[in-house]
């Protein structure tokens, strides 16, 4: 499988070498992961084929918002990253097209169970395990018992010290309220949403904000991807995460070629490129600790292990319908976000 992986991997390389020598390619790659991470995917790009990329880095909401904002006249040629929910509503919406690479076979069944529930208009490129994670020392200096379960952040123990995004603009947000509801049900699970409002401080933008603010000394706990958790601690903060108790969701997080796009053969070739083991590989060296979707690509021991965790049996097809989460969306709007803290 390795040689089969670097055979396949040297074939696009040779390939988009020969195009980009001939037409001086570009790509413009809309980003939805951090930063660190999509810095690294837009110039490993470069580094393999000399194509020049042209990147923005926006949370999943914002950058579904921008892709259906540029639907007339699309600007960007990829969609990286981010997680599966707003990439199947994209899809849903024909902002995407379909694209099958030849790489599909070197991909973990989730990855393609994700590009089967979009007909092929979207793939698994990660896999990311929710959950939240608290700054160990402001838990102790503040005297507060160390939450296990999601029913323990309604503890009122806890009022002014979580932080979570808003499920509008951030994917992990909307992936937390999609979790709950899947939970506790919909009834039980926005009036979960409405306890947990009273304890929060601030509602983010990015779904990574809350855990770097933790990080920082700046909030107590946030709720988030548990790799975002790790490499907070792997910098050196005090940090820890929780999969809590009940079970708790996950995205798959996803790549997808913008209908329209400028730079169709490029996109095509980033796409392959992406889902190679070689490129895969780099993330955890950036401290981006993911599950990678290509079965060979080298992946941190300290990335979470999905197979020690109690996942709930996600239904991506229906929480990432445009439908249900406009729905939920408007509902978390009217119901839960208006209500004093």
């Amino acid at each position: 499988m390795k040689k089969l992986s670097t055979l396949a991997f040297t074939s696009i390389v040779a390939l988009t070498a020969g195009i980009s020598a001939a037409q001086a390619d570009k790509l413009t790659l809309y980003c939805s992961a951090d930063d660190e991470f999509c810095q690294v995917m837009a110039r490993g790009f470069e580094a393999a084929t000399g194509i020049d990329v042209n990147m923005t880095r926006k949370s999943s909401g914002e950058t579904f918002a921008q892709v259906k904002a540029e639907s007339s006249n699309p600007k960007g040629d990829v969609w990286w990253g981010g997680t599966g929910d707003p990439h199947l509503q994209a899809a849903e919406e024909g902002l995407t097209m379909a694209y099958v690479s030849p790489m599909r076979g070197e991909l973990h069944p989730w990855a393609l169970g994700q590009a089967a529930a979009a007909n092929d208009k979207t793939i698994g490129i990660y896999l990311g395990v929710l959950g939240y994670g608290y700054n160990s020392d402001i838990m102790a200096a503040n005297d507060l018992p160390l939450p296990t379960c999601w029913a323990d952040l309604l503890d009122p123990v806890y009022k002014g010290h979580i932080q979570m995004a808003n499920p509008n603009s951030s994917g992990t947000a909307y992936t937390t309220l999609a979790t709950i509801v899947q939970i506790f049900g919909e009834d039980e699970g926005f009036e979960y949403m409405k306890g947990l409002h009273a304890n929060i401080n601030q509602y983010t933008k990015s779904g990574s904000a809350p855990i770097k603010a933790a990080a920082r000394g700046e909030n107590t706990i946030g709720v988030a991807f548990l790799h975002g958790v790790v490499k907070q601690a792997v910098s050196g903060f005090p940090v820890d995460g929780v999969a809590p108790c009940e079970g708790t969701g996950y995205e798959i997080g996803s790549m997808s070629i913008i209908d329209g796009a400028r730079n169709l053969d490029e996109a095509k070739m980033f796409y392959d490129w992406a889902l190679s083991a070689e490129a895969q590989s780099e993330a955890w060296k950036v401290n981006s600790f993911q599950v990678p979707s290509n079965v060979s690509a080298e992946s941190s021991p300290l990335a979470p292990d999905p197979a020690t965790i109690n996942l709930i049996d996600y239904d991506f097809k229906l929480y990432g319908s445009s439908a249900e989460r406009k729905r939920l969306l408007q509902k978390w709007d009217e119901d839960v976000s208006v209500l004093p803290q």
